[in-house]
């Protein structure tokens, strides 16, 4: 894809899916260190709720500030950033590999087919999603990790990221570290084509109406700030879901002891806690995926840039 100058954008420049997917990895990774308190946060709002239903724990957290300020006292100011070891991991491989999928589809031109930006974030989404399933496992594992008096959800008490991977495997095998993966396959797929398509529509629109000057940082990011909204709307009803499903214990032949699988999972939060608990959380889910997708869409856009820049000897 050619660029057009001036001011090259990751709408209109061509880097190699190898590259870009470095450059994603790194994106993503970057705005994971700033969002990962929220997203500490949001785990805990979306188990307490699995347990309230059941009658099981009183109401720990009240809100993303009450929860903010519970998990610093009881855990310190470090509490906040449990389990971002496994959150870059994860960041790096199913990120690394979505932009890079992405990317690719460009160059082949199949994001210019009707529909094409669409099918390409969600199959980009999906690979994504299962090559970094283990690392997600891992995290939403330690991000429920707290002490027993503001403990939601089931407690895995694992010591570190590589004792969390080896007691898994040691537990359940290789296609144990893969539990959930549906789950996270179809949040993935949907909050990635809603991510990746709005994305580009929005920077079209913004570009439009001339609202910035042309190559200007600031299209990325009211870019990203719009297409955040969509991301949250689609995909918190399949990370609710997803978070269960990652965290519930297991029986000795490795099923779950909650949810028989995403489905069942879905039905039951529906039945027990009424179809609005689906957008339980809607607001602190927004405040780390919005975060999120500005940070990681606007750093992408950034690096894209900088490195056709060099490649181009300017």
């Amino acid at each position: 894809m050619a660029p057009s100058p001036p001011g090259p954008t990751a709408a209109t420049i061509s880097v190699s899916p190898p590259v870009d997917f470095v450059l994603g990895a790194a994106a993503c990774c970057m705005a994971c260190v700033f969002t990962n308190p929220l997203e500490v946060v949001k785990t805990r709002l979306q188990l307490q709720g699995e347990l309230l239903a059941r009658g099981t724990y009183p109401r720990h957290y009240r809100g993303v500030l009450q929860a903010l300020v519970a998990v610093s006292r009881a855990d310190g100011l470090r509490g906040l950033q449990k389990g971002l070891a496994a959150g870059l991991l994860y960041q790096g491989l199913m990120n690394g590999v979505r932009f890079c999928a992405f990317s690719h589809a460009e160059d082949l031109g199949l994001t210019r087919q009707p529909g094409g930006t669409i099918v390409a974030g969600a199959v980009a989404g999906a690979l994504g999603a299962f090559v970094g399933s283990p690392a997600y496992l891992v995290k939403t594992h330690l991000q429920a990790q707290t002490v027993a008096a503001i403990a939601v959800g089931h407690q895995h008490n694992h010591q570190s990221v590589s004792g969390a991977f080896e007691s898994i495997y040691k537990a359940q095998g290789l296609l144990g570290l893969w539990r959930g993966v549906n789950g996270a396959v179809a949040r993935v797929m949907v909050g990635s084509a809603a991510q990746l398509a709005t994305f580009a529509s929005a920077k079209e629109w913004v570009q439009k109406h001339k609202w910035f000057k042309e190559g200007s940082w600031l299209v990325a990011l009211t870019s990203g700030m719009i297409s955040s909204v969509a991301v949250a709307v689609a995909m918190t009803p399949f990370d609710v879901v997803s978070t269960r499903l990652y965290n519930q214990p297991v029986n000795e032949m490795g099923a779950g002891q909650h949810y028989r699988g995403f489905l069942d999972c879905f039905v039951q939060i529906s039945g027990r806690e009424g179809p609005l608990a689906l957008y339980k959380g809607l607001g602190p889910a927004y405040l780390r995926l919005g975060p999120h997708t500005i940070l990681s869409l606007l750093f992408w856009d950034e690096l894209r840039k900088l490195t056709w820049q060099l490649q181009q000897g300017t």
